[in-house]
């Protein structure tokens, strides 16, 4: 038998959901995770039912994984299938999968098409055909074509829910008819404008429209459209023809110009940090991991990039066992060797990341890739020289050996300049073969300042000492 709620009790549905730092509040989830143990469905509901999809998609990624799968099924139908669009892919799919698929189609049945595509674009083939064949005939063609196109473009992205009239339709007549119209999108700012075989003729935005007469015709108000996504298009293009022409909406067609869809400023955004996110990740090697996945997916994740790193490292250490009579005959060369090592290393991580991140954001072009790429070079030289004075002038008062300065400052001049060059052009080079920069970089980077920095030092230090 469920527990009582003690009259004072101090549960309370009035609470602030986050803290100043943003974070999901503790006093709230505290009582989130109380109503849960007390199993008290209309306790939670009044906790929940008024959280925007966002802090309720925050909320279930804090949650336990038993707790979570309890606050899901006492929320059972009352349960909002929006906030699943704001949870990271793999919980999302592991929700969806423990949840029966009559339930699923319920939930996805009152959603906008491009939240319910996100969330049936993962799932198995099976159970997505099982869930869309319970949904109303024109709901699921409509679903079905959007999976139908590439993952990660525009055709994914788009929301097919929009409003289309005639150019020989007037103001009049177009605003009577979304005040009578039932099935309209929840939230718009412009109109789309189309010819009898529905290809885009041009757009009315809601401004114009509401300053214009009744009697105008909407061929006399509209914009010829100029900026329009393609559904094949890649979702990463789409979001730099928002950013480019600051676009609050576009028109998504098909292969015939026809108008099937529409991509709006809140899905470019979440692209935008999709994209930084997959960047950033791919340059730490880690894939698409997310914070969410389990020991064994996360090693599964990192450890063929650290196998490739494990390659690379004992390529180096073979550069190093060439010189290991020199090393014997002077130990100070082991101590400094790292440095020319890490100091080439970080200076060409710098470069990469500004390089690969302004490919991502094509800043890099014809026009400007050699003056991207000298600037880069000298960078590299002025870096090495003033190291080259700092680390060489510590070295020979530690040391109390002059020589032993001067050969790791030319050592660091030299792979410095390396570590730039290489910073730049492999990035460019990956690019141009048609890999992912992001990805294969940091490898051959790591590579070439790690020998080029050993056999440098190393290689100066037996032919200096050599002649003295």
């Amino acid at each position: 038998m469920q527990d009582e709620i003690p009259t004072d009790s101090p549960l309370s549905p009035e609470l602030d959901v986050r803290d100043e730092r943003g974070l999901i509040a503790q006093e709230f989830f505290d009582q989130v995770e109380e109503a849960i143990e007390r199993e008290d469905r209309e306790h939670l509901l009044e906790l929940t039912q008024d959280l925007h999809e966002a802090d309720m998609g925050d909320l279930i990624e804090a949650l336990g994984p038993r707790d979570r799968q309890a606050f899901l099924d006492l929320l059972a139908e009352d349960f909002d299938f929006t906030a699943l669009t704001e949870l990271d892919d793999s919980l999302r799919l592991k929700i969806v999968d423990a949840l029966p698929n009559d339930m699923v189609a319920e939930g996805v049945r009152d959603l906008d098409s491009d939240d319910a595509v996100s969330i049936l674009e993962d799932m198995e083939e099976e159970d997505r055909e099982e869930i869309l064949a319970q949904l109303p005939d024109m709901e699921r063609i409509q679903l079905k074509r959007s999976l139908d196109y590439p993952e990660d473009s525009a055709g994914r992205r788009m929301q097919t829910e929009f409003i289309a009239v005639a150019p020989f339709w007037t103001v009049g007549q177009t605003i009577d008819y979304m005040r009578e119209t039932i099935d309209l999108p929840d939230e718009f700012n412009q109109i789309f404008v189309i010819d009898p075989a529905h290809r885009l003729l041009g757009s009315v935005s809601l401004d114009t429209l509401l300053r214009s007469r009744r009697p105008t015709k909407i061929s006399e108000i509209m914009d010829e459209m100029r900026h329009y996504v393609t559904a094949e298009e890649d979702q990463e293009e789409a979001s730099r023809l928002f950013e480019r022409y600051d676009l609050l909406s576009a028109a998504v067609v098909d292969e015939s110009e026809r108008l099937v869809g529409v991509l709006t400023i809140d899905d470019i955004v979440d692209v935008i940090n999709e994209e930084a996110e997959e960047d950033i990740k791919r340059l730490g090697g880690v894939g698409d991991e997310e914070i969410t996945d389990t020991v064994f997916e996360t090693v599964r994740s990192r450890f063929t990039w650290l196998a490739v790193n494990l390659l690379t490292a004992v390529f180096a250490s073979w550069v190093i066992a060439l010189f290991d009579t020199t090393i014997e005959q002077m130990v100070a060369l082991a101590v400094l060797m790292p440095i020319v090592a890490s100091m080439g290393g970080n200076a060409a991580t710098q470069t990469m990341t500004v390089a690969v991140r302004a490919l991502a954001t094509q800043e890099i072009d014809s026009f400007n890739m050699m003056r991207v790429v000298s600037r880069e070079v000298m960078v590299a030289l002025v870096n090495g020289a003033a190291f080259a004075v700092i680390v060489g002038g510590i070295a020979g008062l530690w040391f109390g050996n002059i020589d032993l300065g001067l050969v790791i400052g030319i050592a660091l001049i030299i792979n410095l300049f390396f570590a730039g060059v290489s910073g730049i052009l492999i990035p460019l080079g990956l690019e141009k073969l048609g890999a992912d920069p992001a990805v294969a970089s940091s490898v051959f980077i790591t590579t070439v300042t790690d020998v080029i920095g050993f056999f440098a030092f190393l290689g100066l230090a037996a032919w200096w000492f050599a002649l003295i």
